[in-house]
């Protein structure tokens, strides 16, 4: 679940101990489980966004957890469903899912007090090839800035890696939204900008944070509804965004919140 930028987020969180090492692994371990389930439940036109918070709220608190985004800053629901012109932070409501839709589903479980953030844009039936480069794109761009972590890594590369794949392909770069660092609490430091930036600051052995790309077809500009919550282009031209919690290790990063769902499908 990304922020916007604002002041109070520099103080990054190093899981100093393998206790909250584990922790950070089973939580996030739990939201890719959630929203594997969520993606698997999607019916084109017979789904609504409201189904997707039930099924994920009971899940994750059939595994003990809580859902982080209810009654997070006055969210109302346990999930972000975000559908195509929605930036993020789309609030879960009797909207049917159709054909040719995209939905990001944007889940965050609070496990045993660690915090597991995931997210991605699903793709629901048969989309246009404009829309499929979006997405696709936006994911190979996820991949490429988790390649170049490692410690000592600076931050502002993983920006600067996003922007270059997301100029190639000729999309924008939503730069009003961040990836920040995430454990015992939601939202700390790193402030993690996807854009090209200059902030200072180098990966450290430990942190957990997130990476979150939001690239879109038209304007990288937003504009906020009325609830304070959804942000949506301000063009109405689509958009997707992708997201993991990593963890900086000796000599890379581990991806807490892989899917395995999406695992079994790539080895099939």
């Amino acid at each position: 679940m990304g922020i916007p930028i604002f002041p109070g987020t520099n103080h990054s969180l190093v899981q100093t101990t393998a206790a909250d090492v584990e922790g950070m692994r089973r939580a996030g371990r739990l939201a890719a489980e959630v929203l594997d389930m969520a993606e698997k439940m999607i019916t084109p036109g017979t789904t609504t966004t409201n189904d997707i918070d039930e099924a994920v709220h009971a899940m994750t608190i059939a595994a003990g957890a809580y859902p982080s985004p209810l009654n997070y800053g006055g969210f109302p629901k346990s999930v972000c469903t975000s559908l195509n012109e929605c930036i993020c932070h789309g609030i879960p409501d009797d909207t049917v899912i159709l054909d040719g839709d995209i939905i990001n589903i944007d889940v965050t479980v609070y496990l045993n007090g660690y915090h597991g953030d995931t997210s991605r844009t699903i793709m629901v039936g048969n989309v246009t090839e404009e829309v499929r480069r979006l997405v696709e794109t936006t994911e190979r761009a996820l991949d490429a800035a988790i390649a170049i972590c490692k410690p000592g890594t600076p931050v502002r590369k993983i920006g600067a890696t996003i922007h270059q794949i997301a100029d190639d392909a000729k999309f924008g770069v939503v730069d009003k939204f961040v990836g920040h660092g995430v454990g015992k609490v939601f939202h700390s430091g790193p402030t993690v900008r996807h854009h090209r930036n200059n902030d200072p600051g180098t990966l450290r052995v430990g942190q957990t944070f997130t990476i979150e790309p939001m690239l879109t077809i038209g304007t990288t500009r937003d504009k906020m509804w009325k609830d304070g919550w959804t942000s949506v282009t301000a063009d109405g031209k689509w958009t997707a965004q992708c997201e993991h919690t990593l963890l900086v290790t000796e000599t890379g990063v581990d991806v807490l919140t892989a899917s395995p769902y999406r695992a079994s499908l790539s080895e099939a």
